[in-house]
């Protein structure tokens, strides 16, 4: 594929206990994307997903809106090169 790209995000704001990991690995499945993600401490929830930027774009995009319980305030991305090293999108445990 062209134009793979790797995204590690940090997502603050009500998302722990709202169903976001479960959305993300929702989304993350409907768009072909690989990665994982999970809470963290601090009551955010962070991700590293893979696939083409554009898609990737998208699904940030979606992140941002969250399920309908969620209300996301910020979320710091970083981009990184593709390492084809994961396969499917897993839930972490925290």
């Amino acid at each position: 594929m062209k134009d793979l790209a790797r995204v590690h995000a940090i997502v603050n704001g009500k998302v722990q206990g709202v169903g976001f990991r479960a959305f993300t690995q929702d989304q993350a499945t409907q768009k072909g994307i690989v990665g994982w993600v999970r809470n963290r401490e601090d009551g955010s929830v962070e991700l590293e997903a893979e696939g083409p930027r554009a898609i990737l774009d998208d699904f940030l995009k979606v992140l941002e809106q969250g399920p309908g319980l969620s209300r996301v305030e910020h979320i710091t991305v970083d981009w990184k090169a593709a390492n084809r090293q994961t396969q499917g999108f897993t839930v972490l445990r925290s």
